[in-house]
């Protein structure tokens, strides 16, 4: 069943220019991962540095799998150490399916 992955992230102004390399190579990483459908960044109208990340994924399993991998948790931790913390992962999948 396919799951909905969104990420949520405060930039602040001064890091922006860092941070847009590092997740643009992240998507185009993700676009070569096996289950991933398609992804969507999202910047917040009424506060400034907020971003939400939506991809889609086939599975859970997917997704984990390219939470896991060395190559997407060694550009994840340049990023939060450019966002000063961790990055937080909501799962969700399609409602009233079980």
């Amino acid at each position: 069943m396919a799951v909905k992955i969104l990420i949520k992230r405060k930039i602040p102004a001064e890091r922006a220019k860092q941070m847009i390399p590092l997740f643009r190579k992240m998507r185009s990483m993700a676009n070569n991962q096996p289950g991933y459908i398609s992804g969507e960044t999202l910047k917040r109208l009424d506060a400034p540095g907020e971003f939400l990340v939506i991809s889609t994924w086939h599975s859970s399993e997917d997704w984990k799998a390219w939470l896991q991998s060395d190559e997407r948790k060694k550009i994840q931790g340049e990023i939060d150490v450019l966002l000063g913390g961790e990055t937080d992962y909501e799962i969700y999948h399609y409602g009233f399916k079980e």
